[in-house]
């Protein structure tokens, strides 16, 4: 007996969205960044005189946006990630045998 039961009679589903979802996110991931982080970079530019204070407040709203980014994209490769595990096959799990206590048995309704 193997170690993985498929159980018989469970049909699964084709795939969907959560692939193509999948196969993008590493593109989002990186374009979204590089895009993020542009307007710290142009603050820097020599043409462009900022206050030092200004470019400072650049820099915090272009990470927080990352960060926002990159928590929003692992959000969405999880959420896929589920959706894809839960269209695979179904296994049969292992019996479990239940060890019965004893001292429950002489407890009833009225004693509680």
């Amino acid at each position: 007996m193997g170690a993985f039961q498929k159980l018989p009679g469970f049909r699964p589903y084709p795939p969907g969205q959560e692939r193509v979802v999948l196969r993008r996110l590493p593109r989002i991931l990186v374009v979204g960044s590089l895009l993020l982080v542009l307007p710290s970079l142009f603050a820097r530019l020599p043409g462009f005189d900022m206050v030092a204070l200004s470019v400072m407040t650049i820099d915090i709203y272009a990470i927080s946006l990352l960060i926002l980014h990159w928590t929003v994209v692992i959000t969405i490769a999880i959420a896929a990630f589920i959706v894809l595990v839960m269209k695979g096959p179904a296994y049969v799990a292992d019996a479990y045998p239940l060890v019965e206590d004893d001292a429950s048995e002489g407890i009833s309704a009225d004693d509680a």
